[in-house]
């Protein structure tokens, strides 16, 4: 028997799942993950359908290899204008600041593929390897329709409930997101996150649940991987690894903030796009996420009104309003190697630790 069947399922040579972050992940990063022997993912969640369809294209041009699409299951935004309105007032000084204003009503820039009829479809038509969820879950026929087409689910967890809510629903495969994880905490429920760690909610799923676990939050090199493993996780997820690699979409601000001392500071934040989320400490955080802060729009209406402000701020050179998303370990971030470097090395230590 394989010592881990998740691997001999999935057909991959390493334990290793290069995490889809949308805005950062790249079609490039996916297809050198894959080819290197682990699992590359294509984050779907903030495209459209063409834009998605183009995204595969690519990726299948680029590789034979299986690879993971990862899709946003979130409730569909429920836009208060009065909450907006007031949330943009909150805003008004560093709007001012640099010159620029945001219109309402505010936009749901991306569409919960709870919803999207058309990328459920194009799922359908073209099934990957294997489709992974976050924030939820899609309805159960849809499940079932991806099931049938012999695609592999995965969805991401923080807390117990939810890995049984994942079980239940027959998804094949559960991420453990620990709260030291970089990016959107996967929570089901906005008003309700448990905050437990990686190691302690790897051993609750490996404990609890039947299906496969795949460690994801703080894991930074081999030695994180041998944990993992030792705990009961069958693969590992890492994100904030692969972000100074060449094939990674982070632009030179965000690259240099992960260079700088500032990467030993994270906080999980709700004010940049209104879904809890884990980011290099910057002016957003600390001067609009403040105690005095009126509601936070919805997710991801929230996000569009941030990401106006940032582009206001990157327009007079400042880059202190984007989303720097990175875990608690991102101080041990490599520099300089390419994905398929970085796992080769990632293998090597960990084969060394084992």
């Amino acid at each position: 028997m394989h010592a881990y069947p998740l691997l001999q399922r999935l057909g991959l040579a390493h334990p290793i799942i290069q995490a889809p972050m949308a805005g950062s992940s790249t079609v490039a990063m996916a297809a050198a993950a894959s080819n290197a022997g682990a699992l590359g993912s294509l984050a779907l969640g903030a495209s459209n359908v063409a834009q998605a369809r183009e995204a595969l294209a690519q990726l299948q041009a680029l590789t034979a290899k299986p690879f993971n699409v990862n899709f946003f299951c979130h409730q569909p935004a429920q836009l208060d204008a009065t909450r907006d309105a007031a949330w943009l007032q909150h805003l008004q000084g560093h709007l001012d600041e640099f010159g620029g204003s945001i219109a309402l009503p505010l936009k749901e820039i991306y569409q919960s593929f709870k919803v999207d009829t058309g990328m459920q479809q194009l799922m359908l038509e073209q099934p990957p390897k294997v489709v992974s969820f976050h924030f939820g879950l899609p309805s159960a026929a849809v499940i079932q329709s991806l099931k049938q087409a012999g695609v592999f689910l995965m969805a991401s967890a923080t807390c117990l409930d939810e890995a049984r809510q994942i079980e239940a629903a027959g998804i094949d495969a559960i991420v453990a997101q620990g709260i030291e994880a970089g990016g959107h905490r996967g929570i089901f429920d906005q008003d309700r996150d448990e905050e437990i760690g990686t190691f302690a909610l790897v051993r609750l799923l490996a404990q609890h649940s039947r299906l496969p676990v795949i460690a994801a939050g703080g894991i930074m090199d081999g030695k994180g991987i041998a944990a993992a493993l030792q705990l009961g996780a069958q693969a590992v997820q890492m994100g904030t690894a692969f972000l100074l690699t060449r094939e990674s979409g982070a632009n030179a601000a965000y690259r240099a903030l992960l260079k700088s001392e500032r990467a030993e500071h994270t906080r999980v934040t709700a004010a940049i796009s209104g879904r809890r989320a884990r980011g290099i400490v910057n002016r957003f955080m600390q001067e609009i996420d403040t105690p005095d802060a009126p509601p936070i729009p919805a997710y991801p209406a929230a996000y569009d009104a941030g990401k106006q402000l940032n582009a206001m701020a990157v327009a007079r050179d400042v880059h202190e309003f984007g989303a720097h998303w990175a875990g608690q370990a991102a101080a041990l971030i490599r520099d300089g190697l390419t994905v398929a470097e970085l796992v080769q090395v990632l293998v090597q230590e960990w084969q060394a630790t084992a």
